[in-house]
């Protein structure tokens, strides 16, 4: 799906009305609607008690208009909703106005705040929330958050980042985070810091590619009644989010048929001694991932550890250095050209060291390959001072998988420098080395050497943890053996998706911090039957 402008996003909005006959009305009911829903999901995942005290903040325009929504639809799942309006009540306009007098026929009760004094007063009782929703300024803001409104989200990033506070508060952003400049330019004034935000029809350009989308916090994207193709026909930007419905195309549901011959044999080139659970994890989300076949080719010295992890891996031994890492003689005596026979895709980097023998075998097996590669980890520090080789390569299908840290050595740039332009740095990067890109890290950028750029935004700091890396490249070989590389960006995007909603999922039942990358292999048959289910809903 296309990110779109706020400008684009209105023309959205007003085509919606005048060729569909939906009208601003039904879409803002469906809005307010959907934010309660998200929350309520994701709340009862981890309480079995029902919200207590939410409090709802409301600006004076459509983004109000929508808190309002989202207070009626919270009215009877909560213990008590309390909303506050920064504005006077004949300050609001056409749908805001129309859904103010919803809530207060309803007999809602709302407070009003148009001065720091009036805020300082009710601030201890919209502190003491469990919950508080952001309704204050949407996507159509102009320059930045001034005055009371800066007060205001100053404050609630002071509650919201407060990890001792007695009550830390849940943020939930209705549609963006108040603040956050709407056409993803540096924001000159302070920006609401959300834990979740629901936002509507399609992304907005900011929340995936500004100096500030993380305070979006996860973002969750929700129809509200605009067909996609008006997306597609509104939208100029060349920045798609990899959402559910980018994989509708992709065979996803096995043929009763198959085999395992159907689904690609991968060969992973991983491991040393020492670093053998890089192999390990690679090959394990392989398998989770859907490959027929995994074969592990790892040095011999490792060979038996890394074999004994797996009852479902196939091994093949490589010549040895005396520090135990692969050495340039698996070239010369073709062992390596010998265990490609047969294979579909090749996966090289995660644990096989820095050894400069090592180092020169990478190398030569990227350039002599005609097989996909999926090239990450250790793999992509070969290439540091020798990325003029990687267009040279005999493979048509290159991906390289770098955190910024990684980026920025095969660059020869820093880390920084990589984090200020994402993806202007992966698709510069993928048009010189023609090769895919895969730029991990918040929202993860996916580049292909045409120019075409997919953000990924599942995840969670759940993924901060050693062994994601080497997760995510077997997780990326099963699925290009599966689906192969006609559809490349979209096939490698498939892995980074399903990547993140697996950490996602096994969030909602422990915290983050906790979260192994093991489990993340494990949960990627979850992960996948819940992309379908998500596909098959919105059929």
């Amino acid at each position: 799906m296309k990110a779109l402008t706020a400008a684009e996003m209105r023309d959205v909005d007003r085509l919606t009305t005048e060729r569909f006959d939906v009208s601003g009305l039904s879409l803002m009911e469906t809005a307010g609607k959907s934010v309660a829903e998200v929350f309520l999901e994701q709340y009862t995942h981890k309480n079995t008690e029902p919200p207590g005290r939410v409090c709802v903040l409301c600006g004076k325009g459509n983004n109000g208009g929508d808190g309002f929504v989202v207070a009626r639809h919270l009215r009877e799942e909560a213990e008590h909703v309390e909303v506050y309006l920064f504005a006077q009540p004949e300050e609001l306009r056409g749908d805001a106005a129309k859904n103010f007098e919803r809530w207060r026929d309803q007999g809602g009760r709302v407070t009003q705040i148009q001065s720091e004094a009036e805020w300082e007063q009710a601030w201890p009782q919209i502190a003491a929330a469990e919950v508080i929703f952001d309704a204050l300024l949407g996507t159509g803001i102009r320059g930045a958050a001034s005055g009371l409104l800066a007060r205001a989200i100053e404050d609630l990033n002071r509650l919201s980042q407060n990890a001792t506070a007695a009550h830390p508060a849940w943020i939930v952003a209705v549609d963006t985070p108040s603040g956050l400049p709407s056409e993803g330019e540096a924001g000159a004034g302070p920006v609401l810091r959300a834990h979740l935000t629901v936002t509507f029809t399609a992304p907005k350009i900011a929340q995936l590619n500004s100096p500030d989308a993380a305070c979006c916090g996860q973002l969750v994207v929700r129809p509200i009644g605009s067909p996609a193709a008006l997306v597609e026909e509104i939208g100029q930007s060349r920045v798609r989010w990899a959402g559910p419905d980018e994989f509708a195309g992709l065979p996803l549901v096995r043929a009763a048929e198959a085999h395992k011959g159907s689904y690609g044999h991968v060969l992973l080139v991983a491991g040393s001694v020492g670093k053998t659970g890089a192999a390990v994890l690679a090959g394990q989300a392989a398998l989770r991932g859907g490959a027929g076949l995994v074969t592990l080719a790892t040095p011999e010295p490792a060979l038996a550890t890394i074999a004994a992890a797996q009852a479902e891996y196939m091994t093949e031994p490589l010549p040895s250095t005396a520090s135990g890492t692969i050495a340039a003689e698996a070239i010369r005596s073709g062992r390596f050209a010998a265990a490609l026979q047969g294979k579909t895709v090749l996966a090289i980097g995660p644990g096989v060291s820095t050894h400069p023998e090592t180092q020169e075998f990478v190398r030569s097996a990227v350039a002599h390959t005609d097989l996909p590669v999926v090239l990450d980890a250790d793999g992509l520090n070969a290439f540091a001072g020798y990325v003029d080789l990687l267009p040279k390569r005999k493979s048509a299908h290159l991906v390289l998988t770098p955190h910024p840290g990684e980026m920025a050595r095969l660059l020869g740039v820093s880390s920084a420098k990589v984090q200020e332009s994402r993806v202007q740095t992966a698709l510069e990067a993928a048009r010189q080395w023609n090769a895919h890109v895969v730029l991990k890290g918040f929202h993860t950028v996916l580049a292909s050497p045409a120019g075409e750029i997919l953000i990924n935004t599942t995840g969670n700091a759940g993924l901060a943890k050693g062994g994601s890396g080497d997760v995510l490249t077997g997780l990326l070989a099963a699925v290009v053996g599966q689906f192969g590389t006609r559809d490349f960006l979209r096939v490698l995007a498939l892995g980074v998706y399903l990547h993140g909603l697996a950490a996602e999922l096994l969030s909602q039942q422990s915290d983050a911090s906790g979260i192994l990358a093991g489990e993340v292999a494990h949960a990627i048959p979850f992960a996948r039957r819940k992309l379908l289910q998500e596909l098959q809903e919105r059929a």
